[in-house]
């Protein structure tokens, strides 16, 4: 903690002592663009997961040292290495991708997949061998293994965690309602295991997850998804036997990579991605042509400015977004509009004041295209804000609908008796202390509670089905709070097209007439000041900040998003937020 403290007051020190001559020196050196050989290999190291947006931590953004990359960054790079005539091939190398959505990961195949158009060649070098490490790999032409690391192939599992026996054991009691059979976000408070509707939309999503896994290895690999299926079941896999069964072409250590996979690898033979990314695309015509807007909503939503929490991360709030979209509502020069959704939802007060901007944007300029892109997840408040855009792309492993919502409270009186704490207060008005902390609703509150609960669903269904085109009833058969991948969304219509970001950018170009065979990005939010992102990520409590020093990736999502209701939003908030799962 101390050491944490330290780094903030030395960056703050060096951002306020540091001369202009010193940021023009820094400047020079890591912004001036790279000399790139030619008959070059690109190598794309990707240590940890891709962030969505740009870079937003002060370090990386400000300081010349290893950074997150973002999608965007990691597949405009792409785009440019596919028409530069530098470059001969892409070498990639991915290690520690923990996150358990794979959207992301799925825009980088159909990046690298499109790379491979150009006649260059892709390869990949897992130095370990993890399931998302290979998932991304296979886009590649050749796979080549570290030779003492395992292939670890063996299908999708998730898990999800249901603390009611632990509130039981505390005294603490979720008096929590919903709305929709598969609306399970609160059931990870509310029960001991699993619902029947529960059961069923998990085994849903990852059975889906399992068929997407086994046709990108069968098309990666050449080989049919029965055979994928068999291969599976025989996992994971000694790097000898990975190659024996054709998953990998060759077990290799990277000083030998160059002569096995007959790629230019080695000193002055090769072009780092983050010295590849100062060259300008322009300099290769990609990134030219009319100014489209692509507005980032990221994180979970409420009410007020964004900012970020230790264990929620991004935190979208609808002060912050709106003005955002206003700018692109007033820009005349704006040809284009994206809207680029990362979002379990949130505050549903906080997605409806985002949709009504969403629609004003769209209605200023009737004839602007506008679509929606999503990323790893858009769902139910971030399902909610799509509904503005008349066209909506997903990635097929996208998590997205979850058309339903949840409120109420965690009663903590039981809490404070075991620990001989009694609380009392004074109140006027029938239902003045309804979101009392000590006691459960009265049968007149929990009326009131699901009176509001069932007049933003009825609101909720009657928006989707006026933005699909579909009948209010057919929208509530497929909502009930049911998450869906982004393939089984476009098969029930909550979608239009699987793909990307650079799809959705695509659909607007062509729908705008724009000249040429590409669109200069302008990105909203812009980007944050040096102060700003100091004072936004350090600015989490001390308590909050221990936690996370001892949570994996893993251990933050999962605690994060199963205490987002109770840290993020007040009690008996109408929530329309999506449940998590830990894979």
């Amino acid at each position: 903690m101390r050491r944490g403290v330290g780094i903030v007051i030395a960056l703050v020190i060096f951002a306020c002592l540091v001369s202009f001559g010193g940021l023009l020196a820094i400047w020079l050196v890591v912004g001036a663009e790279p000399s790139v050989p030619s008959h070059a290999t690109l190598v794309l190291r990707i240590d940890g997961d891709p962030v969505e947006g740009g870079p937003d931590d002060a370090i990386s953004q400000y300081l010349p040292v290893r950074r997150a990359h973002s999608v965007r960054m990691l597949v405009e790079n792409i785009r440019k290495a596919k028409v530069d005539r530098r470059i001969s091939a892409i070498l990639l190398r991915p290690t520690n991708l923990s996150s358990p959505y794979i959207a992301r990961i799925q825009e980088l195949r159909d990046a690298i997949l499109d790379f491979r158009r150009s006649g260059k060649i892709a390869v990949a070098y897992l130095e370990e061998g993890g399931e998302t490490e290979y998932y991304l790999a296979t886009a590649c032409d050749f796979v080549y293994l570290l030779p003492s690391s395992p292939l670890d192939l063996t299908g999708k599992a998730s898990y999800e965690m249901f603390l009611r026996g632990t509130l039981d054991k505390i005294g603490a009691y979720p008096d929590l309602l919903h709305i929709g059979a598969y609306k399970t976000a609160s059931n990870q408070l509310t029960e001991k295991t699993f619902t029947k509707a529960h059961r069923e939309m998990a085994e849903s999503l990852n059975d889906d997850a399992y068929d997407q896994l086994v046709k990108a290895v069968a098309d990666g690999r050449k080989k049919s998804e029965a055979d994928v299926q068999t291969l599976i079941d025989e996992g994971p896999f000694l790097p000898e036997d990975a190659l024996r069964v054709g998953l990998v072409d060759d077990v290799a250590y990277e000083d030998q990579l160059g002569e096995k996979a007959k790629i230019p690898y080695g000193r002055g033979k090769t072009v780092a991605l983050d010295d590849y990314d100062r060259v300008s695309p322009g300099s290769l015509g990609v990134g030219r042509g009319a100014r489209v807007a692509v507005i980032y909503a990221s994180g979970s939503i409420v009410s007020g400015r964004s900012g970020y929490d230790p264990l929620n991360g991004a935190v979208l709030g609808s002060d912050t977004l709106i003005d955002s979209i206003r700018k692109v509502r007033e820009a005349d020069d704006i040809k284009g509009v994206v809207l680029r959704i990362d979002s379990p939802g949130g505050s549903a007060a906080a997605s409806d004041a985002l949709w009504r901007e969403l629609v004003l944007m769209r209605e200023a300029h009737p004839n602007r295209p506008f679509v929606v892109s999503m990323s790893d997840l858009a769902a139910s408040g971030g399902y909610y804000m799509a509904m503005a855009a008349p066209e909506i792309v997903a990635e097929p492993g996208t998590l997205t609908g979850s058309i339903g919502i949840f409120g109420g409270k965690i009663v903590t009186g039981g809490v404070y008796g075991k620990l001989g704490i009694n609380i009392e207060g004074v109140s006027k008005g029938a239902h003045a202390d309804m979101n009392s902390p000590v006691r459960p609703y009265t049968d007149a509150e929990r009326a009131k509670m699901g009176e509001q609960l069932q007049a933003f669903y009825d609101q909720f269904v009657e928006r989707v089905a006026a933005s699909r085109h579909m009948t209010p009833e057919r929208v509530d058969e497929i909502a009930q709070g049911r998450v869906w991948t982004g393939r089984q969304a476009r098969q029930n219509g909550l979608v239009d097209e699987l793909g990307g970001l650079q799809r959705a950018l695509e659909l607007v170009r062509r729908k705008a007439k724009l000249p040429g065979n590409d669109v200069e990005v302008v990105v909203y939010p812009s980007r944050k000041s040096l102060y700003e992102i100091l004072a936004s990520q350090f600015g989490g409590s001390g308590e909050q900040m221990g936690v996370t020093a001892f949570l994996g990736p893993n251990g933050r999502r999962a605690v994060g998003q199963l205490t987002a209701p109770w840290t993020l939003y007040k009690r008996g908030e109408v929530l329309a937020l999506m449940p998590f799962a830990l894979q």
